[in-house]
């Protein structure tokens, strides 16, 4: 088939591309930007577009499939000419479902948290050597691609996102997937820009739990006051509800206890041992024992930019974390400080959302990163002119994080300013940003240290 993507630099696109390429499809994309890591992935698999900016001049009844990203606006020149010629286009949820509508779906959803949940599930799966497909929004360890599109696995895993399928289909992207397993980490308002209150962005999640096929199952946070109200209504699946692993710091590292059995393990944070016990539940009802199961976490090294270690010496660690959202940055500086008491934390993080640059949302950071020694926020002007949104000063962030108005920054020089000053002796450095800091050479920054 040619399939052509309009903004093919997504994170899910460019992989959803190099998948089907390898499917052996003809496969084309054209986007107005495009950021590492996606540029230089499109380009090793000769995928990036030849030159940068929309081409309607290639949009014609030859191709046979149109996948739109979120990235394109509803008035993007090769949309409109792809609807003049009646072409069939996909969001790239709808096209996951439909390659995959005769399998048994599992689907991760939850305000945080699932991507991390997903990548145990593979990796426990992948271990015990089940065969699946797959859509995840991270690179993992063991895995090429973060899609996997294949005629003769019997299973698809889905890391299942509530914001909008596409610029022309205004439904959350995990109300296409029609699960007949799934796990909801918890509710968390995000995405201001979409569900302007909380109850449009929860109302989401109450639709998320009614997708689930009938008598299908569903684990859940059983803390979550927002996930406890919602399962009270859901009749037509069973439910199960999850809390944490019991688990123990022993020599500096992590270990599992379960029908005593000590299981070491390489991750950190109460947020990774409730993680861990969903991933545990839906493993079994995939057939992992418990056994099993917690043995491939042995080796489970985590997905990219989740608390991915950038450098480390004996006395200090740089991490690099995908946190945006408040109850992310609460959770994942809590983990750092949590595990090294000891060490002096400093930690910066980047407003790059649409949600995170809104006024009106900044409040949700309130003491977010009050476990940090010292928490610095940085954003960027430009992108809020780029996203069209309305301006923002230094002293509303402040106020919004209950920082001092000086660590609040707004050039890249200051953050590599913020980095270089950084000593790793008895001290970490936790980075965190859904953007790139405006281009920063972080790694670059990282090994100076």
């Amino acid at each position: 088939m040619r399939i052509h993507f309009i903004a093919i630099g997504g994170s899910a696109m460019h992989n959803l591309a190099i998948a089907l390429k390898q499917n052996g499809h003809i496969v084309s994309g054209s986007d107005d930007e495009i950021f590492e890591p996606s540029r230089s992935r499109l380009t090793n698999h000769g995928l990036l577009p030849s030159k940068v900016g929309w081409q309607p001049e290639i949009i014609n009844d030859s191709l046979d499939v149109i996948i739109l990203g979120m990235h394109a606006r509803p008035d993007n020149p090769e949309l409109l000419r792809a609807q003049q010629l009646k072409l069939k286009v996909y969001s790239y949820p709808e096209y996951l479902y439909e390659q995959c509508r005769n399998k048994k779906r599992v689907v991760i959803g939850g305000s945080h948290g699932k991507t991390t949940v997903t990548a145990m599930i593979m990796h426990a799966l992948q271990y015990n050597k089940v065969d699946f497909d797959y859509m995840v929004g991270a690179q993992l360890d063991g895995f090429d691609t973060m899609v996997r599109l294949s005629s003769e696995a019997p299973l698809a895993i889905f890391e299942g996102d509530e914001y909008l399928s596409s610029p022309i289909d205004l439904r959350p992207k995990f109300l296409w997937y029609k699960p007949h397993l799934a796990l909801i980490t918890g509710v968390a308002w995000d995405h201001i820009n979409v569900f302007p209150t909380i109850d449009a962005y929860n109302l989401q999640f109450k639709l998320f739990v009614e997708s689930v096929q009938p008598g299908g199952y569903i684990t859940w946070f059983g803390e979550d006051e927002v996930l406890g109200s919602i399962m009270e209504n859901a009749s037509n699946v069973k439910s199960e509800s999850y809390f944490s692993v019991k688990n123990k710091l022993e020599n500096g590292r992590s270990v599992v206890l379960f029908n005593n059995q000590a299981y070491s393990v390489p991750v950190f944070g109460s947020h990774n041992f409730q993680n861990m016990a969903g991933a545990m539940n839906i493993c079994r009802e995939l057939g992992v024992s418990a056994d099993d199961f917690l043995s491939s976490m042995a080796t489970f090294k985590g997905a990219s930019r989740r608390l991915q270690i950038l450098a480390e010496k004996p006395g200090g660690t740089v991490f690099y974390d995908f946190a945006h959202a408040p109850s992310k940055v609460k959770a994942t500086v809590k983990a750092v400080k949590e595990r090294f008491p000891e060490r002096k934390l400093k930690a910066i993080l980047e407003l790059h959302t649409f949600s995170s640059l809104n006024a009106a949302f900044l409040p949700q950071y309130l003491d977010s990163m009050a476990c940090a020694d010292e928490a610095y926020v940085f954003f960027n002007p430009e992108v809020l002119a780029h996203k069209r949104l309305p301006a923002i000063t230094s002293r509303q962030v402040a106020v919004a994080f209950n920082i001092p108005e000086c660590n609040v920054v707004t050039t890249t020089e200051a953050v590599a300013g913020l980095i270089r000053a950084t000593s790793l002796e008895k001290s970490n450095l936790l980075v965190m940003t859904s953007g790139n800091f405006g281009g920063l050479k972080l790694q670059k920054l990282v090994d100076e240290l």
